[in-house]
């Protein structure tokens, strides 16, 4: 049995009483209470859930849209039924109605009076209209809310789900992981303030806690989640009631005042590996807002937006689906419109996110400017797609038995390949590129309509730790060519020709409809000694005359910057392609510790940052490099930097910087 509120009925007037029976038979029944008299009822609806071991639903709610049902049921799957209560469906059923709402004497025999559902029969057994099974595994769906034309659903798996209507079909946007431990969520709480509270049981304490802040706000000892329970709290107090051994438990408390002032909000727990600039927001009433993503080793990823005026970021939201460090970030350029709602002046891109534990995970970001919010700008999010190559390991018998190889494959950088949209199927394929730990190149194919991620193509040339990837377009008369740089720890760049892997990767991936083994990339077209030791950062730059300018950094602190021009090789225009080193200028020791971060800003202009602090200027002339100028900044153990530009009203042109590390700053 379970309780839900009655689609337009005021509260209290009449409830729907959701009941499960034999056969997987769900009951809609509307309850009406009648002081002095025994309660209305009327029947409604009959549904029909999936076949399971444990078939019967744990939770249920009515969508502000109306005519739909969504429930929850005890295999963890969500469920969307149509429902109705107009007058032509009350006409249906008054006669079932008339059946069962005959008040009741108190000289009357119960067993006299005949049941509304003796004629249940009369009304349809409908079928799920959308079903996403095991969307919870199998311990169950505990709750589900809809809150800001979303729906959330929360489950005993240590999960809550956002998602959204479409049609009449049910999409998954995003899946929250709220913090370790706390395996059984059963509710969620969105609060006046903004704040959205998560109650659930971590071992053997009831918890309540907030997502704005992080941290538990409340945690009562209550002997675990198997028992009757009700929470209940406004701004003077809150109380706790639940039944243990027999005995009804209440646990009150007065609000008491927070001492505790927050001076500066953290962005992450700890340091900050990665970051990429979305774009600018433009919102009526407010400066410009930069929106920023930046992946930190506490697992997260965190979308913020940051005005260069109040000098103040704002988290936007936070991306929680990585079990380990994110170490690397790779956007799908160009940064274009929104839709879904947000207009022509939000951004729009995909988000491809990679670190530890060989997992890579895929989002679409929606920003726009919304200046009712406090931070000024929406964010929306939506969950496209995940990978990880032991995945298959995982679902292995006996896999205890086995060694596993390379259990600790990182993912060091992430490059998407452009022009790589294959407009030319049915299904359009985006590639990205990997860098791993395990000493290959690894390239990746994304159906976004499918939201499926596959590998399909991989290389283990470099036989030592690959740090660095950069993938660039060479167009030529007649078509195009899809090159790929790769740097590792010795100190070498690579350069690679992955039109033809792509090629067969994706007329593959159209045959076997998303499913394939992994191509070999061959070998790389060119390969240099650019440095000493590790390359830690990598950008390559098109120059207008149709070269590359290919800038490098590296552990020992210097700088290595060559141009390559590209070149078809003899016979047939596809036969394969050339790469020419026109020129190679070194700067040792540019720097006093790693170059971490590079970027061609002009092809006489880079900028390079360093682990000593040091953001320099260097200009690119016949004599090799020259510095230009110097700047402090304050961040230490810098991660890494990147650059953009920016047309100032008086048509100057200036360029904007961000280093992560141990904090985040904006030049």
């Amino acid at each position: 049995l379970g309780w839900a509120p009655c689609p337009g009925q005021p509260p209290g007037a009449t409830t729907a009483l959701l009941a499960s029976g034999p056969d997987g038979e769900m009951l809609w029944l509307d309850v009406t209470h009648r002081p002095g008299q025994a309660p209305w009822v009327r029947l409604m609806g009959r549904y029909l859930l999936p076949p399971c071991k444990q078939r019967w639903h744990t939770c249920a709610a009515f969508l502000p849209q109306g005519g739909l049902l969504v429930c929850g049921d005890r295999r963890g799957s969500l469920l969307l039924f149509p429902c109705s209560s107009s007058p032509e469906w009350a006409v249906e059923s008054a006669g079932i109605a008339d059946g069962g709402t005959s008040p009741v004497s108190e000289d009357t025999s119960s067993g006299s009076e005949p049941s509304c559902l003796s004629h249940k029969g009369a009304l349809p057994l409908e079928a799920p209209l959308s079903m996403l099974f095991g969307l919870h595994g199998k311990m169950g769906v505990t709750s589900v809310t809809c809150h800001g034309g979303y729906i959330y659903s929360t489950g005993r798996d240590g999960c809550f789900h956002q998602l959204r209507l479409q049609g009449q079909q049910l999409e998954v946007l995003r899946k929250h992981r709220p913090c370790k431990g706390l395996q059984w969520i059963e509710e969620l709480r969105f609060t006046p303030d903004g704040d959205l509270l998560v109650l659930g049981f971590h071992a053997d304490n009831f918890v309540v806690w907030s997502s704005r802040t992080g941290e538990n706000l409340h945690c009562i000892p209550c002997g675990g989640g198997h028992r009757s329970w009700s929470y209940c709290s406004n701004a003077s107090a809150e109380a706790f009631a639940f039944v243990k051994c027999g005995d009804v438990m209440l646990y009150h408390r007065e609000a008491e005042p927070c001492e505790q002032q927050v001076l500066l909000e953290s962005l992450h727990g700890r340091e900050i590996a990665c970051v990429r600039r979305l774009g600018a927001v433009e919102v009526p009433g407010h400066a410009t807002l930069n929106i920023f993503v930046t992946g930190s080793e506490d697992t997260t990823a965190c979308v913020l937006a940051l005005s260069k005026c109040s000098r103040a970021a704002m988290p936007l939201t936070r991306l929680s689906d990585h079990i380990s460090s994110v170490r690397a970030l790779a956007l799908a350029s160009p940064v274009g419109p929104g839709d879904e709602g947000f207009g022509d002046e939000g951004l729009c891109t995909l988000l491809f996110s990679a670190g530890g534990r060989a997992q890579i995970e895929c989002y679409r970001l929606l920003c726009a400017g919304d200046p009712a919010s406090e931070s000024a700008v929406a964010c929306q999010v939506i969950h496209v797609a995940s990978h990880r190559l032991d995945k298959h390991w995982e679902r292995k018998k006996n896999r205890h038995k086995l060694v596993k190889m390379d259990p600790e494959t990182r993912y060091m950088s992430l490059s998407v390949v452009p022009g790589t949209s294959s407009e030319q199927l049915p299904a359009p394929w985006k590639f990205l590129a990997a860098a791993c730990s395990d000493g290959s190149v690894r390239v990746f194919g994304l159906l976004e309509a499918a939201r499926k991620l596959v590998l399909v193509a991989e290389s283990f040339h470099h036989q030592r730790c690959v740090l660095k990837v950069e993938a660039f377009l060479h167009t030529r008369a007649g078509g195009e060519r899809h090159l790929l740089c790769s740097a590792a720890t010795d100190g070498s760049v690579a350069f690679w020709d992955i039109t033809s892997p792509i090629t067969d990767a994706t007329d593959a991936l159209h045959r076997a409809e998303g499913e394939i083994q992994p191509l070999a990339l061959g070998t790389p077209l060119l390969t240099i000694m650019a440095h000493s030791c590790g390359v830690n950062s990598l950008h390559i730059r098109e120059t207008p005359e149709g070269q590359y300018l290919v800038a490098s950094g590296s552990d020992d602190g210097s700088i290595h910057i060559c141009l390559l021009e590209v070149a078809l090789g003899r016979g047939e225009a596809m036969a394969g392609t050339c790469l020419r080193v026109l020129e190679r200028v070194a700067r040792p020791c540019a720097h006093a510790a790693h170059v971490t971060g590079i970027r061609v800003l002009r092809p006489d202009l880079l900028i390079s940052a360093s682990v000593d602090q040091r953001l320099t200027l260097w200009r690119r002339g016949p004599g090799g490099l020259d510095a230009l100028s110097t700047t402090f900044f304050h961040v230490p153990d810098l991660a890494e930097l990147d650059c953009w530009e920016v047309a100032e009203a008086g048509g100057e042109l200036r360029y904007y910087c961000v280093l992560c590390g141990r904090g985040l700053e904006m030049l």
